[in-house]
């Protein structure tokens, strides 16, 4: 199978089974380009991921546009990011016209109430995977103790301010520098 056509039908999958917007599908697209296809080394996936966060737009369409470039140029990228979201512009546009007609039906209820825990649970799986890589760079010249603080402080003023999260990925990449 050709590249393109690979990285179109790895991320059509990630776009059609991704419930729950760009956040949740990132599991997904860590097993189709880290574990399955080894696109992305581990790290350079959390390096792009990080990246990712600090630019505007969906997380997603990020990863699926840096992944297709790395694979396949900037034709790669076109057919990775055609690939997350054709078939999700699809599939939502249907489904939600089945929704409108259909949500207050107990098994829809139901159904999006077992969903939730499930997305929430993946999303602390990829905290889970990270968090490794994320606590314990190479090279770093004062060890790893200052990072546990800096996240500490991220997490604590995401829960408790307004402060816009790219502020404080700027924030932390200025102190990541400065170390």
């Amino acid at each position: 199978m050709s590249d393109l056509l690979e990285l179109f039908w790895a991320f059509a999958r990630v776009g059609l089974l991704g419930f729950g917007g760009g956040p949740a599908m990132i599991p997904l697209i860590q097993v189709e380009v880290v574990d399955l296809r080894s696109w992305l080394a581990p790290a350079e996936f959390l390096d792009a991921f990080a990246f990712g966060n600090a630019l505007p737009g969906p997380i997603a369409t990020k990863m699926a546009g840096y992944t297709g470039f790395q694979v396949a140029g900037w034709a790669g990228a076109a057919v990775a990011l055609a690939g997350i979201t054709a078939p999700t512009i699809a599939a939502m546009v249907l489904l939600f016209a089945l929704y409108q007609r259909h949500k207050q039906r107990d098994v829809v209820q139901r159904f999006l109430y077992g969903v939730r825990p499930v997305v929430v649970a993946l999303l602390a799986l990829v905290v889970w995977d990270f968090l490794p890589t994320a606590m314990n760079p190479p090279d770093l010249r004062w060890g790893t103790w200052p990072l546990w603080p800096l996240a500490g402080l991220a997490l604590w003023l995401s829960l408790r301010t307004r402060i816009h999260p790219a502020l404080l990925i700027v924030a932390g990449g200025a102190v990541g520098w400065l170390l």
